[in-house]
């Protein structure tokens, strides 16, 4: 059998242009209209185009600032990996990357497939950590595709993974050896810092368990790293009158009792705008006006133990064998009965 498996994320402008920055920000904006209540169609483009306009200045000097975003190229090498990984395990399978506010998007990913004659397809969102406006949204999109072609495709989704043994292992390893080749110690004078993606409280609010999951995620990773004391802190996008999860990490930043900051960005598998810009620049400033040395843990990206995490995955639906028996269940925030996840109660 044939088996496809949709990369999918969140997509990034690669360079500093004007008018693919707003595009951008256009849709992000379009697609969360909901988070400031009721209102038209033609009242929530016109928002969207207009707060699109006002965040475009910052985002594009934060752009030049990094020299590009390398999502899209980071994206792709993981796709390829994961073919490779998914190949020599003896499977017929095909990746496809798909974004969702930038190219390629979700729905050119499914066309691919669908030209590709794919008989089963596995869609991944590339977020460990399940969040209402990217795992389900981009499952979303992708079940949208699906059903525009009248494709009757046998589907599969996976949302929420953060807690695959494998990958928190992986990311405890990394920070372990980054603090070692500093020659830092997470139990002496350095703090180790979780700084996860933010959401608007509109969806918590709306029942959304991402905040248990970042937390239950930040815990064990200290676990594993054997650390007691620990901070986490949100990087909020606050370009709307609405109110983000707290703390916010330049909250916790200030706050920090520690001589320096060892920072772990848990939401992201790959370095991005929010990495390499508002950690690396902007909470670095922060950090040293507080007079905090600073330091940043790298994105394993395309570390080998990861993509095996995401083969693993995968697996049950290409052998065709019952994904409970790598503890895959029935997801609770994606109500559709082709999605699977490790959150779900046992």
């Amino acid at each position: 059998m044939s088996i496809g498996v949709a990369v999918l994320n969140f997509g990034e402008p690669a360079r500093p242009n004007r008018e693919e920055v707003v595009d951008y920000l256009e849709r992000i904006f379009y697609a969360n209209t909901d988070i400031e209540g009721e209102m038209t169609d033609e009242e929530a483009r016109d928002r969207s185009r207009t707060l699109a306009e006002r965040r475009a200045p910052g985002l594009i000097e934060e752009y030049e600032e990094i020299g590009g975003s390398p999502l899209r190229p980071h994206a792709e090498r993981q796709a390829s990996l994961l073919q490779a990984e998914l190949r020599d395990r003896g499977y017929n399978a095909t990746t496809y990357v798909g974004m969702q506010f930038t190219e390629p998007f979700i729905e050119d990913a499914v066309d691919r497939a669908h030209r590709d004659e794919i008989e089963r397809l596995v869609a991944v969102p590339m977020y460990p950590l399940c969040g209402p406006s990217t795992n389900v949204a981009a499952l979303e999109e992708l079940s949208a595709a699906v059903e525009r072609l009248d494709w009757a495709v046998d589907v599969a989704e996976l949302t929420g993974w953060h807690r695959h043994p494998g990958y928190t292992r992986l990311r405890a390893d990394n920070v372990r050896s980054f603090v070692r080749t500093r020659g830092l110690s997470l139990d002496g004078d350095a703090r180790l810092v979780c700084s996860a993606h933010g959401t608007p409280k509109h969806y918590l609010d709306a029942g959304s368990r991402y905040v248990t999951y970042v937390e239950e995620y930040c815990a064990a990773l200290a676990a594993e790293l054997g650390v007691d004391e620990y901070v986490l802190g949100y990087q909020n996008h606050e370009n709307r009158d609405v109110d983000w999860t707290e703390p916010s990490i330049e909250t916790v930043i200030e706050e920090v009792d520690a001589e320096r900051v060892v920072v772990e960005p848990v939401s992201f598998v790959h370095e991005q705008s929010e990495t390499l810009g508002e950690l690396d620049v902007d909470l670095r400033e922060d950090a040293e006006r507080a007079g905090l040395d600073f330091y940043r843990v790298p994105v394993p990206f395309d570390d080998a133990r990861f993509i095996a995490a995401i083969a693993d995955l995968v697996e049950p639906f290409a052998a065709g064998f019952d994904p409970g028996y790598y503890n895959l269940r029935l997801c609770q925030c994606r109500d559709s009965p082709d999605a699977f996840c490790l959150n779900a109660p046992r």
